[in-house]
C-alpha cells in the first residue's frame, strides 16, 4: 500500500533531501556529547551497582530518537511531496465516415485468416480505435443493406454491432448499389465538412433496388467521397458450401467489378483499392486512416496536490512528544 502510495508522489523541491546527510553527523555529535557527560567514579568493586538502572536509563535514547524522526518528517515536508493528475482536453473537427460492408456468402472465402468477413471486421476494428475524434456508422449489405449502426462516436457499442454481423442476416446476393445508396444516406443530413465512405465488396452488384451508378451520382450531389475495396485474392478461393451431406470447401473463381469499384471511387473523390490478403487488406486501411486525418487539438493540464502537511504534522507531534518526555517523564535533576 505505502509502496503504490509512493509510485504516484512527486517531490517539488528535491534539493531538500541533501539534508540527510545532516542526521548522521547529529548521531555522531549525540554520542561523542552522552559520553562526554558521564561522571566517573572510582571504586573497588561494582557489585552493588547491579540492577540499579531504571526504565528511565532505557527511555532515555528515545528522546534522541524522536528528535531524528522528527527532523526526518521536516525534511521530507520541505521537499514538498505532491501527487500529479494529467488530463488531457480533446478538441477537433471529425470526419463522419460509413463502413459499408458486403456480407454475401462470398465472404466466407478463406483466401483471408480466417475468413474475408472476420478479417474484415477486425482490420475495420482497428481503423474505429484509431479515430477518436470522429462519428463513425456501419451499414451491411448482400441481396439487400441495412443500418446496422447509425453515426456514433460511442466505439464500444458500435464495435459491438461490428462484430454481431454474421453472413445470413439479409438475403444472398451483391446489391451495391443499395448498400451505397443506405451509406449516403446516413450522411445526407450530416454537418460534418467532410463525409466518408468506405465501402468493401468481394463481388459483382447482381441485386438491390438501386443501380450502382445512380447510387454513385447521390453521393457526388451530397459531397460524399467514397473509397472502395475489392476484396479477393487472384483466380479461385476456397469456399464453404452447405450441402445435402453438410459442408463441403468448394473453389470458386474470384469476380471483383473492378471497374465499377474504380469508377465509384474516382468520380466522388476516392480512390479504389484491391486486397488480396490480410497485411494488403490492413495497409489499406491504415493508408486511408492516414488519407483522411481529423483536426484534432490536444491540451494537457496537469494539476498537483500537495501532500507535505502529514509530514509536517507527524514532525510537530514527534518534538512535541520529545519537549513532554524532557520535562516530565524523563526530566534530569541537578
Amino acid at each position: 500500500m505505502l509502496y503504490d502510495w509512493y509510485q504516484h508522489i512527486y517531490f517539488a523541491q528535491p534539493a531538500f533531501f541533501g539534508l540527510f546527510l545532516l542526521l548522521p553527523l547529529l548521531v555522531w555529535w549525540e554520542v561523542k556529547r552522552t559520553g562526554r557527560n558521564q561522571a566517573t567514579v572510582i571504586v573497588s568493586s561494582v557489585r552493588a551497582f547491579h540492577g540499579n538502572r531504571s526504565w528511565k536509563n532505557f527511555l532515555r535514547p528515545v528522546l534522541f530518537a524522536f528528535r531524528l524522526l522528527s527532523l526526518s518528517c521536516l525534511i521530507i515536508a520541505l521537499a514538498r511531496p505532491q501527487t500529479r493528475n494529467d488530463e488531457q482536453l480533446v478538441n477537433g473537427e471529425g470526419i463522419d465516415i460509413v463502413l459499408c460492408l458486403d456480407i454475401s456468402g462470398s465472404m466466407l472465402a478463406q483466401d483471408f485468416t480466417p475468413n474475408r468477413m472476420e478479417a474484415a471486421k477486425n482490420v475495420a476494428a482497428e481503423f474505429i480505435d484509431h479515430r477518436p475524434t470522429d462519428r463513425i456508422g456501419l451499414v451491411i449489405f448482400s441481396g439487400e443493406s441495412f443500418t446496422m449502426c447509425p453515426l456514433t462516436t460511442d466505439r464500444s457499442v458500435l464495435k459491438t454491432q461490428l462484430y454481431s454481423v454474421q453472413s445470413g442476416l439479409l438475403d444472398d446476393g451483391t446489391a451495391i448499389g443499395s448498400g451505397l445508396a443506405t451509406g449516403v444516406d446516413r450522411l445526407r443530413n450530416s454537418p460534418s465538412k467532410s463525409k466518408v465512405i468506405i465501402l468493401l465488396t468481394d463481388g459483382e452488384n447482381n441485386g438491390g433496388l438501386i443501380d450502382p451508378n445512380t447510387a454513385k451520382e447521390i453521393a457526388k450531389s451530397v459531397g460524399v467521397r467514397v473509397y472502395t475495396v475489392g476484396m479477393g485474392t487472384e483466380g479461385f478461393a476456397p469456399v464453404p458450401v452447405q450441402t445435402a451431406t453438410g459442408v463441403i470447401m468448394q473453389r470458386e473463381k474470384v469476380n471483383i467489378d473492378e471497374k465499377l469499384l474504380t469508377q465509384i471511387a474516382v468520380e466522388t473523390g476516392g480512390r479504389y483499392y484491391r486486397a488480396k490478403d490480410n497485411e494488403s487488406l490492413k495497409s489499406i486501411y491504415e493508408e486511408i486512416d492516414h488519407l483522411e486525418k481529423s483536426k484534432i487539438e490536444v491540451s494537457s493540464i496537469r494539476r498537483y496536490g500537495e501532500q507535505f502537511f502529514p509530514f509536517a504534522l507527524a514532525a510537530a507531534i514527534l518534538l512535541l512528544l520529545e519537549l513532554l518526555l524532557r520535562w516530565t517523564v524523563l526530566r534530569k535533576f541537578p
